[in-house]
């Protein structure tokens, strides 16, 4: 399933739409100077297990690097995307201290 995602930045998060148009999810932020701290992942249920999460992701990753931004990641969906995708490693600040 294909999806487009947008930054609304007056909302502070990222949008996932489908084909129509539907809502498919949503990841929060907060920009803090070059931080980016991202707080939650949230995936609307009829859109569950449909790549909603890792298109979110992948696209809030993109831009924090496009703007030259570090990112947090607080939201325990996205810590996890980003222990696959260690292709991000660059852009991500991480402790020795997992949030669970």
């Amino acid at each position: 399933m294909e999806f487009v995602v947008a930054d609304v930045p007056d909302k502070e998060r990222f949008e996932a739409r489908d084909a129509e148009g539907a809502l498919a999810g949503v990841l929060t932020y907060q920009v803090t100077g070059p931080i980016m701290a991202c707080t939650h992942t949230r995936v609307e249920p009829a859109f569950e297990d449909t790549g909603v999460a890792d298109a979110l992701a992948r696209a809030a990753l993109e831009d924090a690097r496009a703007k030259n931004r570090t990112v947090v990641p607080i939201c325990p969906v996205l810590s996890g995307w980003l222990d696959q995708h260690r292709e991000y490693d660059k852009l991500v600040a991480r402790s020795t201290r997992r949030v669970k």
